[in-house]
């Protein structure tokens, strides 16, 4: 069998083996990654900020997910990245609700919205963002910020306008996604 024969049937065979993994399989940190589309750098962020997501820790530090932390860690993306919290938003949320997230926890008000885009984008014009969307690389910056031109208030709501609506036409578009893969799933 040729090189690239046996590279392919090898993918091949990493690809239906996690196929074939049942549901209350645990999972590693780079198929939670794969599966919820977050970078493994932000999977471990959030350990550092909610303590209710506790991988099995083995060996040379290996995290395995239980289903129960990928389903926490999946409702933590929502009220994140969709329904526009901060982590001190959902931190609250988990407190009220004795460390579980309830399905019908409402859109972030206006104000909660307003904190976590300014946590996405980071407090200061050089501080680097502490909340990066999931599967973007924030741009590397080297040596100190540039400052910006002065822009008046209209400018500046024009662009926070434009910013909401193709961060929720991303949201939707990502929803169909997700959802367009659990059919070719089944």
């Amino acid at each position: 069998m040729s090189e690239a024969a046996q590279m392919l049937a090898s993918e091949h065979g990493e690809a239906s083996a996690k196929a074939r993994k049942a549901p209350n399989a645990f999972r590693t940190i780079s198929e939670v990654a794969d599966e919820l589309h977050i970078p493994q750098h932000v999977l471990r962020f959030w350990e550092t900020k909610f303590p209710q997501v506790k991988p099995l820790k083995r060996g040379g530090g290996r995290r395995y997910y239980r289903p129960d932390d990928i389903a926490m860690l999946r409702r933590i993306s929502d009220l994140l990245y969709i329904q526009g919290y901060t982590i001190k938003g959902v931190q609250r949320l988990l407190r009220e609700g004795g460390g579980r997230l309830a399905d019908n926890i409402p859109p972030a008000t206006p104000d909660e919205q307003a904190a976590a885009e300014a946590e996405r984008s980071g407090a200061r014009d050089d501080a680097p963002s502490q909340l990066p969307m999931p599967g973007l690389i924030a741009p590397v910056t080297t040596g100190p910020a540039k400052p910006r031109p002065a822009t008046d208030g209209t400018a500046l709501a024009k662009a926070n306008a434009e910013c909401a609506q193709l961060r929720s036409m991303l949201s939707a578009t990502l929803r169909e996604l997700e959802t367009i893969r659990a059919l070719l799933r089944h």
